[in-house]
Formats: structure tokens, sequence, C-alpha cells
């Protein structure tokens, strides 16, 4: 088994890797590293080496060039912010799932604004799942935007813009992604309250495609695991 560990680009230098005292308590407490013990070390943006632990640092043996395991479609996920620790799973199984952004959205019904240190908390997670995964690429967790400038500043023509509405007459998500034609995608989920008439008709004129995901009614949790997993099947199963 290949240990993984995401650190940024700067901690790398002269073929060593100036891990921070938190990457070092994980390597030596938690992974039970010793020196000599080698890990991969990934920065979150493809690049990933072989590295050996060495006291407080780890010396590079050798750069890797691994198999992608990226999804072949770009992913953005706007999903409105949940109660609770909610948002922090949905971070953690859809960047297991593969997606590329995470836009934190604060709809009319979004019941919590979230702090600095929350926002923070789920860019780790990201790191982590990403770590356990085997992904490559960690994918970038925006700061908490309100959904009336989602439409304006991350919906575009360019790519294909769907948002999952429940009781309405719209298409199943994965009907749609079949016939796909795009490289890009974005998908946006609403609040434990659902949309409000007004931000349904807001989004379908800025240009998204309202789809469904089934027959039942799924938590503000799952909304976003489920579209993201129908996209993550749908591209690897082509």
């Amino acid at each position: 088994m290949s240990y993984r560990l995401v650190i940024e680009t700067e901690q790398v230098n002269n073929e060593q890797i100036y891990l921070k005292i938190a990457q070092l308590h994980y390597l030596e407490r938690v992974l039970r590293l010793k020196p000599g013990d080698r890990f991969i070390a990934m920065d979150g943006k493809g690049n990933s080496w072989l590295a050996s632990l060495e006291d407080n640092q780890a010396a590079i043996i050798s750069s890797l060039d691994t198999p992608s395991t990226e999804l072949p479609t770009r992913l953005t996920l706007v999903s409105a912010i949940v109660k609770g620790d909610g948002f922090a799973e949905i971070v953690r199984c859809c960047t297991e799932l593969g997606v590329s952004r995470i836009i934190p959205t604060l709809t009319t019904r979004t019941l919590n604004q979230p702090s600095s240190h929350k926002v923070a908390r789920w860019r780790k997670i990201a790191a982590e799942a990403v770590e356990q995964s085997e992904r490559q690429i960690v994918p970038d967790i925006s700061e908490p935007i309100a959904f009336p400038e989602v439409l304006k500043k991350i919906i575009s023509p360019a790519q294909a813009n769907y948002i999952c509405l429940t009781r309405s007459n719209t298409p199943h998500l994965l009907h749609c992604l079949r016939e796909l034609k795009h490289t890009e995608i974005v998908i946006i989920t609403g609040p434990e309250g659902g949309w409000t008439n007004q931000e349904r008709e807001e989004a379908i004129a800025a240009g998204c495609q309202g789809v469904n995901l089934g027959a039942r009614i799924l938590r503000a949790v799952t909304a976003p695991i489920m579209a993201t997993g129908l996209v993550a099947a749908m591209c690897e199963s082509i």
C-alpha cells in the first residue's frame, strides 16, 4: 500500500519536501511511518513524487507518472449550504467521486452562514479525500457565493448547466448526460427547504436546464452526492 500526502508546491525545494508539523504528525503518529519509509507526495495539481521520510522532512526519490484517476469531464458542483456538518459530507463524498470544483451557495432558504474556519475545514477534508481516493487533483472549494451571483458568474453557454428540481416535469439527469456534448458540466443542488419559485425561474432564465434525480425526494446532502455519482458513472462507462 502506498500512503499519500497532499502538500503545497512551495514545500518542494532542492529534492526535499519540507513538512509542516501537522503533516509530520500524520505520517509518524497516524500512518506510523519511520525514517526511511516511503510515501507518495502530491501537490494536488497533478504532480506526484515518491518520497522517503527523513526526520522532520522528506527526500524526493523520483517523480511519478501515474495513470490519471480524474474524470474526463470537468464537473463544477454548486451546492446550497446545509445545516450541521452536512456540507462536510458533501465535500468528502463528491471529492471521492471526482468533482473538479465545489461552490457553496447561499440561497433564500439557506439556514447557515459559514465562517472562514469552516471553509478552511472543507478544503482540508477535500485534500484528505483526494489522498484516500488516489486522485491527483484537489478540487477547488470556493468561498460561499449568493445564488444570484452564481447565476451571473458561473452559468455559461460554453458548458452544460443543470439545476436539480423536485416535483417538476423535468428529464432525469442521467438522460441529459447521455446526450451530453460538452466537456464541462455545472450541477446545482438546493437547500433543505427547496428552491423558491423565483430562484427556479431565475435559474432557467439564466440558461440552466431543470433536471430531476428520480421519483424520490432526496435530502439536501444526498442530492449532490447522487448527481456527482451519476456524472462519474456516465463518464467512466463510455
